[in-house]
This record gives C-alpha cells, sequence and structure tokens, in this order.
C-alpha cells in the first residue's frame, strides 16, 4: 500500500511538472490576437488534459485500496472459524464462506440454493423453521441448536446465531460447530453422576455399619 502511494505521488508531480513545461512564458511574442486566443485555448486543453491524468492517479489509487481491504475481508470471511451462511425464507443458500463448506462436507460452489434443512436431522428441522421465521419476523438476533448431518459424515451438533436483513428478505447466520463442547458436558455428567452413585452407595454402607454398630452396643456385645 505504502508504494501504492509513493507511485501516485511520484506520477503526480511528474504530471504538474509537464503541465509547467507546456505552460507558455509570460513574455513570449504573440503575432496577433487569433494565434493568442489559439495559444491560449491549447494551453488550457494542457491543462485540463494534466487534471484528468491526475484525477485517473487519484482513481487507480482508490481502487487498489478497496481492493486490498477487499481482499483482507474476504480472507477473514471465508477462513474465520465459524460458518457463514445466507438464507432466504425458504430456508435455501443464498451464500456460505469455506468453513461453512466444510461443516456440510460440500463444495461451496454446490451449495447456493440448496435447501439448509436438507442437512438437519428430522428432529431438528421443525427447530429450525421455526427459528427462520422467528429471525426473519423480528429484529432481535435468535438463536437455537440443532443436529447437522453432513454429507457423507458423522452428526454434529451445531449453535446458529442469526439476524434478519433490513429488508427481511434473508438472514445472516453464524453457525458454531458444539460438538467437542457437548461431548465434553455429557462426559462431565457422566462423571458427577458416577461420582454421586458412589457417594450414595457409601452412605448406604456408612449407614448399615453405623446401625450393626448401635445393636451391638445396645445388645453389650460391643467390643470391651
Amino acid at each position: 500500500m505504502n508504494q501504492t502511494r509513493r507511485r501516485a505521488a511520484d506520477e503526480a508531480r511528474d504530471l504538474r511538472a509537464r503541465a509547467e513545461e507546456k505552460t507558455p512564458s509570460s513574455d513570449a511574442a504573440v503575432p496577433d490576437r487569433t494565434e493568442a486566443d489559439s495559444v491560449h485555448l491549447q494551453h488550457e486543453l494542457q491543462v485540463h488534459h494534466i487534471e484528468l491524468e491526475l484525477q485517473n492517479v487519484e482513481l487507480q489509487r482508490s481502487r487498489d485500496q478497496l481492493e486490498a481491504a477487499l481482499e483482507r475481508y474476504t480472507d477473514l470471511y471465508d477462513f474465520a472459524p465459524v460458518g457463514y451462511f445466507t438464507f432466504d425464507r425458504s430456508g435455501s443458500i443464498f451464500s456460505a464462506n469455506l468453513t461453512g463448506a466444510d461443516l456440510l462436507n460440500v463444495p461451496r460452489a454446490r451449495l447456493v440454493g440448496r435447501r439448509f434443512d436438507g442437512f438437519l436431522s428430522a428432529e431438528s428441522r421443525p427447530e429450525f423453521a421455526s427459528f427462520l421465521a422467528r429471525t426473519l419476523d423480528g429484529s432481535s438476533r435468535e438463536s437455537c441448536e440443532l443436529t447437522l448431518l453432513p454429507a457423507g459424515g458423522r452428526p454434529r451438533d451445531v449453535r446458529i446465531e442469526a439476524t434478519a436483513s433490513p429488508a427481511g428478505t434473508e438472514c445472516r447466520a453464524a453457525v458454531l460447530d458444539i460438538t467437542e463442547q457437548r461431548a465434553a458436558e455429557a462426559a462431565l455428567r457422566k462423571m458427577n453422576d458416577g461420582l454421586e452413585a458412589a457417594v450414595r452407595e457409601r452412605t448406604v454402607e456408612l449407614a448399615a455399619a453405623r446401625a450393626a454398630l448401635e445393636r451391638n452396643v445396645r445388645s453389650g456385645s460391643g467390643p470391651r
């Protein structure tokens, strides 16, 4: 970007220098009025041409800056750690980033126009339809959790957050894979359930031992 700016500045200086070189001298002899008008007109055209060239240089610099910004935005969009989708009211996919295509295990070029619920479990499809209607008919961010069925892959747990476009004709959604998070939560619940079962079992054993000790004490057969 700095090289582009320096190049544009150098070109602008060169153009201005050319314009100054072509400017007629104030003490140059002018044979008659007609020739003077012709020289003046020629000079004005030259100046106008130089101004147009300067504008072209500035436009080129602005275009280079926009292209660089677009390239950065595209990289951020495509390689974000979450899938980004745009859905229309029917739930058809209007656009997706590379991460979203990877989630569905389908090339991005083959996703446009396909319905997103075709990649969901039967149980999740009604929930997605309700989520889509809430999002498009409201003005706040909506979210839900669904079971994704990627093409040729294992089921995945995902969380979707979306907002409607200003016109309300489509919604922009972020899809986050929470499969590992849900697996970790399930493992933690299983461990907690196991600990609680062990505590209950140990509590029963301790209660039985205490009851036996109390019976021995009452019967006088306890240890002397």
